[in-house]
């Protein structure tokens, strides 16, 4: 596929464009990142330098993609994190010129907003900015637990109650779904799941649940999913796939001790994913 990816970017470490970008190059794919900023690392240090990037430089950017005539030739756009609606406004746009070009592209969706234990940890604003405007024009989105809820407006705590409010946001428009770090009533002590849904059906992956939760991984699980999905059709596969390789990746991290996600070291189990987890058909 080709792939025009608007995310952030880090010169050291691996979130936004810096996570997403090799994962998919090593599965084949050609990759166009767009930066929305260039920072020496990721925010979550507390420190950084480097520039945000503004909307108007950013549509430069894909102008001149336009410019060379390609790019409507995309397969798929990706974006991550929205820190502001001008920017998702760029985004939007960018996803409908491709989609009007080629109407069998689609726009994948990270809704980064928050998560459990830490809440909502973008600017006021950006959450119902991303409900209201940018989720229901997505056609896949991958939001975590937390973020379903949001999205859904309300508290899910049981495997049922999480697909009601997937059926919700799906009837918002993005007809496929990936729900990461599920948490509900039955998961087993010491695991968690991830959910997809699709016109075809719904999914579950269980999997042990480690002491790690490092920046960059819901970053890598939306590029994989997308990619997973779109060259194999099958939303299970898709998820069993992305899954294996994810955990092998945040297993590696957690052996090497670092708080950078061990993508380069555990590339091989992206480009090959290994047969760690099977989906379960949920309905």
């Amino acid at each position: 596929m080709k792939i025009l990816s608007i995310q952030s970017s880090v010169a050291y470490g691996h979130v936004g464009n810096s996570a997403a970008v090799f994962p998919l190059q090593r599965l084949g794919h050609e990759v166009w990142p767009v930066l929305t900023v260039h920072f020496s690392n990721h925010t979550g240090y507390g420190a950084w330098r480097g520039p945000l990037l503004a909307p108007a430089d950013v549509a430069e950017v894909i102008e001149g993609i336009a410019d060379r005539g390609v790019l409507g030739t995309a397969d798929a756009v990706l974006s991550g994190y929205q820190g502001d609606p001008a920017m998702g406004a760029v985004i939007l746009a960018a996803a409908d010129r491709v989609r009007a070009a080629n109407p069998d592209a689609v726009y994948c969706c990270d809704p980064v907003m928050g998560d459990t234990g830490r809440g909502m940890f973008v600017r006021p604003g950006i959450p119902e900015y991303l409900r209201d405007v940018v989720v229901p024009r997505a056609d896949i989105i991958t939001p975590n637990h937390f973020e379903l809820d949001y999205l859904a407006g309300r508290t899910t705590t049981s495997l049922p109650a999480v697909l009601d409010a997937v059926d919700v946001v799906r009837a918002t428009g993005p007809r496929d779904v990936l729900v990461t770090s599920v948490l509900h009533d039955d998961v087993p002590a010491g695991s968690l799941e991830v959910v997809a849904v699709s016109d075809e059906g719904a999914w579950a992956v269980t999997t042990p649940l480690l002491p790690i939760n490092p920046n960059g991984g819901g970053d890598v699980t939306a590029a994989l999913y997308l990619a997973h999905l779109r060259t194999t059709g099958s939303p299970a596969t898709a998820l069993e796939r992305t899954i294996s390789s994810v955990f092998t990746v945040l297993e590696r991290t957690l052996a090497a001790g670092t708080r950078e996600i061990q993508l380069v070291a555990a590339q091989d189990a992206i480009a090959d994913p290994p047969a760690r987890f099977t989906a379960r058909r949920l309905r």
